[in-house]
């Protein structure tokens, strides 16, 4: 570089090896996982895992314990599981190079959850525009039971470094 600082993007540094003609990073799942591998909201706190990533879209899931994800009336928290869904579209966003932040959220909710059972969420890109990103997700259980749809606005606020829009 020419003396000027070069500003830091907010994700970790990367040792996965990359295409030398073009940078991108040859993984490019790893290197999604590689970033949010240190993400607390996601690995400490609800113990949110990334399953798939595939160009576009990506599934995440968590596993429901009673002491952890109940409410005063017993059953899951929605809460817990709004914050599956919206873990879900970081991953997404960034599966076609898009840092983004949720701006506009909405979840249905169809079917009751069962404690100790993992609950997994699919998503996929609906709209990808300069500004922002609209995407579209379906929460299922062990039993593929439909449990709630989701549907959010994104806003594309910067590009992730090494990784196409498509591939």
């Amino acid at each position: 570089m020419d003396g000027q600082a070069r500003k830091p993007s907010g994700f970790p540094e990367s040792k996965l090896p990359r295409d030398p003609e073009t940078g991108y990073f040859l993984d490019i799942p790893g290197r999604i996982r590689e970033i949010y591998q240190n993400n607390c909201f996601m690995t400490d706190f609800f113990n949110i895992h990334i399953d798939e990533i595939h160009c576009g879209s990506a599934q995440v899931s968590m596993h429901i314990e009673h002491d952890k994800h109940s409410n005063h009336r017993n059953v899951v928290h929605g809460g817990a599981l709004t914050a599956l869904a919206d873990s879900v579209l970081g991953v997404t966003g960034a599966s076609v190079g898009e840092a983004v932040v949720t701006v506009s959220f909405s979840m249905d909710f169809i079917s009751n959850v069962s404690f100790d059972c993992t609950v997994r969420i699919v998503s996929h890109i609906k709209h990808h525009g300069r500004t922002t990103m609209v995407i579209f997700g379906e929460m299922y259980d062990e039993k593929d039971r439909l449990l709630a749809t989701m549907l959010a606005t994104m806003v594309n606020v910067d590009k992730i470094e090494g990784i196409p829009r498509k591939w």
